[in-house]
């Protein structure tokens, strides 16, 4: 099978999550902020804060990047931290006053975006991408894609 690569999924997914990241990227600067920033501020509980070793995995990011970014939002007045109660190694990322704007700021842009989108597409569109891009993330998650590259190697050669 020959597929060019605008007709895969990868390559589809990819693009689109890149015209988002830039398209929030460039709203997120004119606050001085970054999507890193805004994205971290939105997975803050914001009563309770959350424990800073559940933001990585929760998010996706790695550990070094996202001491950078806590650092960074630290400096910047917008997070503390606090040690958490009930595991005194663990600590607690909280929200400051200022962190709490900004996230509102975030939280407008997520819902404006959504509203604008979901504007351009029947219930019934949406509800099958958001079941296509599930199906996609539980079959990757459980290891149930096989990739194989064996017959393709073969068609090099």
């Amino acid at each position: 099978m020959n597929m060019k690569p605008e007709e895969t999924i990868d390559f589809n997914v990819k693009g689109l999550w890149h015209a988002i990241a830039r398209m929030y990227n460039e709203e997120a600067s004119k606050y001085g902020s970054t999507l890193a920033t805004a994205h971290i501020l939105l997975n803050i509980d914001q009563e309770n804060g959350t424990p800073s070793t559940s933001l990585g995995p929760k998010m996706g990011m790695e550990t070094t990047s996202l001491s950078r970014t806590l650092k960074s939002m630290e400096e910047r007045g917008l997070i503390y931290r606090e040690r958490n109660p009930e595991d005194g190694r663990g600590v607690l990322i909280k929200l400051t006053p200022e962190g709490v704007k900004m996230r509102n700021v975030s939280r407008s842009a997520v819902i404006s975006f959504n509203e604008q989108v979901a504007s351009h597409f029947t219930p019934a569109k949406l509800h099958a991408f958001f079941e296509v891009a599930r199906t996609i993330n539980h079959l990757i998650q459980n290891k149930s894609i096989q990739i194989n590259t064996t017959n393709q190697t073969e068609k090099l050669k």
